[in-house]
């Protein structure tokens, strides 16, 4: 059966329309932390469908807030007033830590970050943009152009000028050798040089964990430090929260947060682990800059009143159940277990992450060299040995993306880290 679905997806789908494992499977169910696929296998979860299944999989709170409202209305637009959507936001612009918030919702985080870029452009007049190496902010025509990671960017054209900025990744490149203070001062001069030789951009976009790239990430404080010198300048700072929001990282509830001594972002994008699979992006920014459009805008599907009820209520259960805390306890001691087998492989040339994000970087012994072929052998092996991880990197795709529910328990963190050390070991 699942060979005749993937014969089907083949003579219909895009070519380039990705799919895992030499045999793919179809995943059929889940609950909590596990699914299912059509063979009736099961699986630890350790992606959570790219990050979005954020909880746990048949959350009742959740399928029940979205049968419930399924009974009433499903969707009406933002033509009229819609109270869950107005509960959300709320919610949300409490939470942001930006003053005077206001928040639009889309259905995805690659609409986000659309979103975002219309407004920096418009409010600052400047199709000018600034973002990282080695970065990734969507799929659409804008914002592919901004995306830093030449695995993930199509096409060169691009209705955006975009300048790319050093410090998205700590381990390579030029200023790898540096402790963090001197790197963050290269790459604040580096930052600073760059701003002497083009038209004022309108934005910085940034991941404060880069997702797609492999889970890398600066030491804390360079967005800070860059900040600084966008303010003086008056050029805009987006958080790219859509991997990274929620309590995923543990220590904080934001990204941004690590980096937090010049305050709030003037923009923050989310999306994917606020609707628990449902389709849930957004956009929180200051008044003024969220107010600058001079034009009429709607959302037919942002904002939907059963992605809302699927929202609150899986926030709300995230918040009660303090699931920031548990990626805290529970992510900090899967990264110290993976830290204890990496040690002993040679193939593994770094494990990275913070909270319920983690990264295993998969390199040729002795060399430092990506190896994509290696990284796709553990991937194999993972899943053969019941467990489901994703990959990502540059654009040699050799890092392994760690990313469970954040309900991850430790029995089942163990039994994870078991599965990987075996997976590794066999490289």
């Amino acid at each position: 059966m699942t060979g005749d679905l993937l014969g089907r997806h083949r003579a219909v789908l895009p070519d380039w329309l990705a799919l895992y494992y030499d045999q793919p499977i179809e995943i059929t169910h889940g609950e909590g932390r596990h699914v299912w696929d059509a063979a009736g296998n099961r699986y630890l979860d350790f992606f959570g469908g790219i990050l979005t299944t954020m909880t746990a999989h048949a959350l009742p709170e959740v399928t029940e807030a979205v049968s419930e409202q399924a009974a009433r209305v499903i969707h009406t637009s933002t033509l009229y007033l819609n109270r869950p959507m107005v509960e959300l936001a709320e919610r949300i612009a409490r939470l942001s830590g930006i003053p005077d918030a206001r928040v639009f919702f889309t259905t995805s985080g690659t609409e986000a970050n659309d979103t975002a870029l219309l407004l920096a452009t418009t409010y600052r007049r400047s199709n000018t943009v600034l973002a990282m190496r080695n970065s990734y902010h969507g799929r659409s025509f804008s914002t592919v152009g901004i995306t830093g990671n030449r695995g993930w960017s199509p096409t060169s054209l691009s209705p955006l000028q975009t300048l790319y900025v050093h410090g998205g990744v700590r381990s390579r490149g030029p200023y790898a050798a540096l402790d963090d203070d001197a790197f963050v001062a290269a790459c604040v001069d580096d930052l600073t040089d760059l701003l002497g030789h083009t038209r004022p951009p309108a934005a910085l976009i940034a991941e404060p964990v880069q997702g797609v790239g492999g889970f890398t990430a600066p030491p804390d404080g360079l967005y800070a430090a860059f900040r600084e010198v966008l303010h003086e300048r008056g050029i805009l700072w987006i958080s790219d929260e859509v991997q990274t929001g929620w309590g995923r990282t543990g220590e904080h509830f934001w990204g941004w947060q690590a980096h937090g001594r010049s305050g709030p972002p003037d923009m923050l994008t989310f999306a994917k682990g606020l609707g628990n699979g449902m389709s849930i992006g957004g956009v929180v920014a200051r008044a003024e800059i969220m107010n600058c459009l001079d034009a009429h805008s709607i959302s037919t599907f942002g904002g939907t009143q059963i992605t809302m009820a699927a929202g609150l209520a899986n926030l709300t259960h995230l918040l009660e159940h303090d699931l920031q805390g548990n990626a805290r306890r529970v992510g900090g001691l899967l990264i110290e277990r993976l830290r204890t087998v990496a040690a002993q492989v040679p193939a593994v040339r770094e494990v990275r992450g913070r909270g319920l994000m983690i990264g295993i970087e998969v390199a040729r012994p002795g060399t430092g060299e990506a190896d994509p072929q290696a990284a796709a052998a553990v991937l194999e092996a993972a899943r053969e040995g019941g467990l489901l991880i994703g990959k990502g990197g540059g654009h040699d795709t050799s890092a392994l993306r760690i990313a469970p529910p954040l309900s991850l328990t430790v029995a089942e963190a163990e039994e994870g880290a078991a599965v990987l050390e075996r997976a590794l070991r066999g490289l």
